[in-house]
């Protein structure tokens, strides 16, 4: 089991910037890639943004490049999330999860996921 605790949600005005923070605890951080997603009131989860295990290589959402940056400290076992520019569309709530053999967009390939911390972008 991993176990993961994100943080760092808010309310913010559009142009703003958040970090959010996702700690783990439980099996070898190390072992998994980790995603951040979002889930928007009435609509789906969808994927944001990914980092692979070593931190050598990212992707994401088309709606985020070059605002969002993903990054992870192995060494405190966590995962971040950077949100500059922020846009009321970007309202949602917030989730890490890991991923144990899989590094990408696709939900259902993640096997541990957070409890979620909102954030609300003000116009």
């Amino acid at each position: 089991q991993l176990q993961l605790v994100e943080s760092g949600g808010g309310l913010v005005q559009a142009g703003g910037s958040l970090r959010l923070s996702c700690a783990t605890s439980g099996q070898t951080f190390t072992d998994y890639a980790m995603g951040w997603f979002r889930q928007a009131p009435g609509k789906e989860r969808e994927f944001v943004a990914a980092i692979n295990w070593r931190g050598s290589s990212t992707t994401y959402a088309d709606s985020v490049e070059a605002r969002f940056t993903i990054s992870r400290d192995n060494a405190k076992k966590s995962v971040y999330l950077q949100m500059n520019s922020l846009k009321p569309e970007d309202t949602a709530v917030y989730y890490c999860a890991a991923g144990f053999s899989y590094y990408g967009p696709r939900i259902g390939e993640y096997d541990y996921w957070g409890q979620g911390t909102q954030v609300t972008v003000s116009s």
